[in-house]
């Protein structure tokens, strides 16, 4: 989140595209991002899930918070829960997602381990649109990086997220000029 909206700033994509970064959202009241947002002088807003009956509640909830202000790109960065087809449908085709693994390999979760204990020679990660079937949508863009011999899962993760903090801000800024 914080290398997405430095880079908003750095490449003055307010000028040029006429968007900013307006606030950060998260459903967990101790999100890290809350405070970065903060520091960076945008607008926060939780929605704890944990206070809803269910999915929908949830999502609904979370789209009117969204909706606030009014977002041309909904972008999820360490967001971790299944969105429902209603809320995807909301944003469909400016929803934007980052996933650790080249996709359309190891979707879902653990994927460094499952990339090592496959023998992939190659990780990475992939900014992609989100839709209602997970970790599946249009891919955007994506990001390569060696699996070194003797990697743990925790060494490989670490080196896909410096190109994750790349990757996305550029994905994004693609996805704006494109628009």
């Amino acid at each position: 989140m914080a290398a997405i909206a430095r880079a908003a700033q750095a490449r003055r994509w307010a000028e040029r595209f006429g968007v900013r970064v307006a606030a950060v959202v998260s459903n967990k009241p101790e999100a890290g991002g809350l405070a970065l947002g903060r520091e960076l002088g945008l607008e926060t807003a939780v929605v704890d899930h944990r206070g809803f009956d269910g999915r929908e509640a949830f999502d609904a909830a979370l789209a009117d918070t969204i909706d606030r202000w009014q977002p041309v790109l909904v972008v999820l960065a360490g967001f971790m829960r299944i969105l429902t087809p209603g809320f995807v449908a909301r944003y469909e085709g400016r929803l934007v997602n980052i996933h650790p693994s080249l996709l359309p390999a190891f979707p879902g979760l653990h994927t460094h381990r499952r990339a090592i204990e496959a023998g992939c020679r190659v990780a990475g990660a992939t900014v992609h649109l989100v839709t209602a079937e997970l970790d599946h949508g249009p891919i955007l863009a994506q990001a390569v990086v060696p699996v070194l011999a003797g990697d743990t899962p925790e060494a490989l993760a670490a080196r896909v997220l410096s190109q994750e903090h790349r990757l996305y801000p550029q994905a994004i800024e693609g996805w704006l000029a494109a628009r």
